[in-house]
């Protein structure tokens, strides 16, 4: 299901995806909270198409304004333990990991999911980016299902 919402001019391109992080300090007061604020906090949407004859609006959190967009819901990339995992089942995500040079570190803390959600998985994509997993732990690379907006 899509929904119309304001972003960032930058941020405006079909196929870009973001996590919507909640009102900012700079929304209060602003004429444009309604079709701005409107989405689910800590949730990764995906731009589905730019609203043409929108125009470009004053923003005090972005600097060159913001554009009405179409957004729905996206899937998100993680690593989560082998056991288990299949499409169609629920996985979590394996705990946090402090080594940030890892390359499976944005799978294994992947923005928009947390670690006491439960996500159903859609896909698997295969194995992780890493050789070598510093926490040991046999993880496969999935794809979550894009979390119902409430």
């Amino acid at each position: 299901m899509t929904t119309v919402t304001l972003v960032g001019t930058r941020l405006a391109e079909v196929g870009e995806e973001f996590v919507y992080r909640g009102e900012a300090s700079g929304c209060e007061g602003c004429p444009y909270r309604d079709q701005c604020l409107n989405l689910t906090a800590d949730r990764r949407y995906r731009i589905t198409d730019i609203r043409q004859s929108g125009q470009t609006l004053d923003c005090a959190v972005h600097q060159d304004g913001v554009r009405a967009v179409e957004v729905e819901p996206a899937p998100i990339r993680a690593n989560v333990p082998s056991k288990g995992a299949y499409a169609g089942s629920k996985a979590r995500l394996a705990g946090p990991c402090p080594h940030t040079e890892c390359p499976s570190h944005p799978y294994c803390e992947p923005a928009g999911a947390d670690f006491d959600g439960e996500y159903r998985i859609d896909d698997i994509v295969g194995d992780p980016p890493h050789d070598y997993c510093m926490l040991d732990r046999d993880l496969t690379l999935v794809e979550f299902e894009p979390p119902e907006d409430t």
